[in-house]
């Protein structure tokens, strides 16, 4: 079992000190940092599920650290919610703008940025447990930690694209993906070159952990079986 990591960024240590002690109650991996550039550091080394960003400090606001954040694709999957006292609409919307994912006014009460928080990784599709099993006889496991698939005791490393079409597959099985899925969950609003991207990486995984777990349905898509 696996706990997600969170990223508290804000330049007042008792607030730091706070969000620590209530979130660690909750089971969480936090860390932390006074200020962007060391965030921007941090977050790059240990990967968060979430950062939870102040947008008023010195050297590299929030806003401008969550510009950072948004251009390391090693942080795509990472959200970032805003903390702040401030509420004017032009405040949030730089927020939103800088790619944030959620705008949270201070003063909160423990339990509701808790609520909050769960929120947001449970709508982004985190999951609690690193490791994801796959078939009823345990002979595929995907483990999303350290983006490895481990197929009858022995690991095989995935590109990070051919790892997420392959989770994408095997999270509902039997479930056939239209491309158009596909390309939304995996590649987003990405530029795709060509229009065999899709068929390239089947042909990869399939080489790579067998072709018998990924079916194509002719005119529709792909489907992951046991």
């Amino acid at each position: 079992m696996s706990t997600y990591k969170i990223l508290l960024v804000d330049d007042e240590k008792d607030i730091l000190e706070f969000l620590s002690y209530n979130l660690k109650k909750e089971g969480f991996e936090i860390y932390t940092a006074s200020n962007g550039k060391e965030a921007l550091k941090i977050a790059m080394e240990i990967i968060p599920h979430l950062i939870l960003l102040d947008v008023m400090m010195p050297d590299m606001d929030g806003v401008e650290t969550c510009e950072n954040i948004r251009k390391n694709k090693d942080l795509d999957n990472t959200i970032v919610a805003f903390l702040t006292a401030r509420s004017e609409d032009y405040s949030q919307i730089a927020g939103f703008d800088a790619g944030g994912d959620d705008y949270i006014a201070k003063p909160i009460k423990p339990k509701v940025l808790i609520s909050r928080i769960k929120a947001l990784l449970k709508r982004a599709g985190w999951r609690n447990e690193a490791v994801e099993t796959l078939g009823v006889e345990r002979k595929i496991v995907i483990d999303r930690e350290r983006f490895v698939v481990i197929k009858n005791g022995e690991e095989i490393n995935l590109p990070r694209k051919e790892f997420e079409l392959l989770f994408l597959l095997a999270s509902k099985l039997q479930k056939v993906f239209t491309r158009d899925e596909i390309y939304s969950s995996v590649w987003g609003s990405e530029v795709v070159v060509g229009d065999r991207t899709i068929d390239v990486h089947i042909r990869k995984l399939r080489e790579k952990i067998g072709g018998e777990h990924i079916k194509t349905l002719k005119g529709v898509g792909y489907k992951f079986v046991e």
